[in-house]
């Protein structure tokens, strides 16, 4: 059975290039348009990997991850964002656990590699 990854992000565009992507390396993947759409999805008990938007409206990726902390949530996960001037929430996000960190635009292996950190990871912690 193929790893799970859910990536949240506002943008469409970015949902839909990224859903192809891991697709393509034969990953299973869930798109959700905002962190309330996920929260409800009940797609946290499948997920093997999340991959986040920092900034977006309503429940940001950063108090996204804080409130799976919060629940004990042992998932791996990684950032993405638009918005490198962002050092606070940069190192906010790493201090929480997150693996990786990407500016966008980002390279597709770059992407692929910090999923797989997360897969190798994800399934460490499960042995």
């Amino acid at each position: 059975m193929a790893a799970l990854v859910a990536v949240v992000d506002d943008d469409i565009s970015v949902r839909e290039s990224l859903q192809s992507l891991l697709c393509s390396a034969g990953l299973g993947v869930r798109v959700f348009a905002s962190a309330e759409e996920f929260i409800d999805s009940h797609c946290l008990e499948k997920a093997d990997c999340i991959v986040l938007d920092v900034r977006m409206p309503g429940m940001s990726g950063l108090e996204l991850h804080q409130h799976l902390l919060a629940q004990g949530c042992q998932v791996p996960v990684l950032f993405m964002t638009a918005h490198a001037s962002d050092e606070q929430s940069r190192a906010h996000a790493f201090s929480q656990g997150a693996l990786a960190y990407l500016l966008k635009p980002f390279d597709e292996t770059e992407l692929l590699d910090a999923v797989q950190m997360a897969l190798r990871s994800a399934w460490g912690k499960q042995n």
